[in-house]
């Protein structure tokens, strides 16, 4: 992620030359920005011949982002419920995890659904996060139906005077329909008995512009509000945080960059972009 700084401090920023723009795009593509995206950007750098380039285009990436809040929305007066879904593999069940530990370490109570019924290591992996963290989870019998045990999760959440649900889905996407049913099923069980207040897609950072197609799916399947983005530790392609949030306009809420539990941040623009560009 360092290379788009050492760019900007190598030369001159009062005139690009064709060659240093065509070097930029070519960074801005490594970096997961998309083609388009990059072009876009491309483009203020051609007309800004100014020292104050660079945060011109930061100050232009930060007005193409989702103004939607950030933080996850978390009711005082009621059960809060938070829908997880993504593509299998990209790091879904051990976020629930994360995201469990981080909302369990402000004082809130969890209760976490595995309803991704079809997958036993899915379960399996997950009941061992929930004895690690000590939340109670609520599992159902191998292939049964998600939404039953979604439902049944709810009833135990309430029962049990939790604060937040934690539902953990399938992300089969090779069998595309079906997976986008199961989802609005438990999506329907679940909000007749108490709303669904986020509906948080799991990004692979790794996945590059195919993350973003993915991501198309589910918030046309189900609206997503809120993005989190994974596998991030290392990476050099921290643009597609960035470019995911513009094409959809749902807010990146959180970055996970590792394997530990508390490998999960609030994503914050501001210092993501001074991270990426200086």
């Amino acid at each position: 992620m360092g290379k788009l700084g050492d760019f900007f401090a190598k030369f001159n920023l009062t005139k690009i030359s064709p060659d240093e723009l065509t070097e930029f795009r070519e960074l801005l593509i490594d970096a997961d920005f998309g083609r388009v995206y990059a072009d876009q950007i491309l483009e203020i750098a051609r007309k800004t011949e100014r020292t104050d380039l660079q945060e011109q285009i930061i100050t232009s990436i930060k007005e193409s982002l989702s103004h939607a809040p950030r933080s996850l929305q978390i009711s005082s007066e009621r059960l809060t419920t938070i829908l997880i879904t993504g593509v299998n593999g990209t790091g879904k069940t051990t976020t629930v995890a994360k995201i469990a530990n981080k909302l369990k370490l402000s004082g809130k109570s969890i209760t976490l659904a595995a309803c991704d019924t079809f997958r036993a290591a899915a379960v399996d992996q997950l009941s061992t996060w929930a004895r690690r963290i000590s939340v109670p989870i609520v599992v159902g019998k191998e292939n049964a139906d998600p939404a039953s045990v979604a439902f049944n999760a709810v009833g135990s959440a309430i029962d049990e005077k939790s604060e937040v649900l934690i539902i953990d889905t399938a992300g089969r996407l090779h069998n595309k329909e079906n997976l986008m049913q199961e989802l609005g099923k438990i999506e329907r069980v679940v909000s007749k008995v108490s709303p669904i207040d986020e509906k948080l897609f799991i990004l692979d950072g790794t996945t590059g512009q195919n993350g973003i197609a993915q991501a198309k799916v589910f918030h046309e399947a189900i609206g997503i509000t809120g993005i989190v983005v994974t596998k991030l530790d290392g990476s050099a392609s921290g643009g597609i945080a960035l470019a995911v949030e513009r094409e959809l306009q749902v807010p990146v809420k959180l970055i996970g960059f590792g394997e530990g539990l508390t490998d999960l941040s609030d994503f914050d623009p501001d210092s993501y972009l001074k991270n990426l560009f200086t």
